[in-house]
């Protein structure tokens, strides 16, 4: 991607010690991360990228560097996560017909346990879609990136009493 002139205050850890990474830098370092974020929220490889490549766009268009507190790593998923409900909302309003193939997915030749699997997802990515944005965000959160409540109320800034009852 070349040498950016943006920088961004990189997470406290070893050797850190407050230093700023590049674009770049943090991109390799989550890029992976967030794609695999996006995928478990969309359930499609195309949409996950599509994910990717938006969370990295608006994080390479902020003019200010930008400090993600204790872990950019779980700002990136959060941000991978809320673009992926976002992208399925938009299909969902749009009524595309790729949506409906993509919640309801083909199942021939598949054994049955993994039958059961897809139809979980699917019905998941519906009753997602049925939820306000805050909730889809802790839900997704919680169940598709195996946050903990407290690591999520710490990334929302509220109490693991607020997550426990909006799950």
């Amino acid at each position: 991607m070349g040498d950016h002139a943006i920088t961004l205050l990189k997470e406290p850890g070893p050797g850190a010690d407050g230093m700023t990474a590049t674009f770049d830098e943090l991109f390799s370092e989550h890029h992976e991360k967030v794609l695999l974020a996006a995928y478990r929220v969309t359930g499609n490889m195309q949409d996950a990228e599509d994910v990717l490549q938006s969370v990295f766009l608006r994080l390479l268009k902020r003019r200010d560097p930008q400090s993600y507190g204790v872990n950019a790593a779980a700002y990136l998923r959060r941000a991978a996560t809320n673009a992926g409900i976002d992208l399925l909302r938009s299909k969902y309003h749009s009524k595309t017909d790729s949506l409906i193939e993509e919640i309801h997915p083909s199942t021939r030749g598949a054994a049955d346990s993994e039958v059961r699997q897809i139809e979980l997802r699917s019905h998941l990515r519906q009753a997602l879609l049925s939820l306000e944005q805050h909730a889809a965000e802790v839900f997704a959160l919680r169940f598709f990136e195996d946050f903990s409540n407290a690591e999520i109320a710490e990334l929302l800034d509220t109490s693991p009493n607020t997550i426990a009852v909006t799950l």
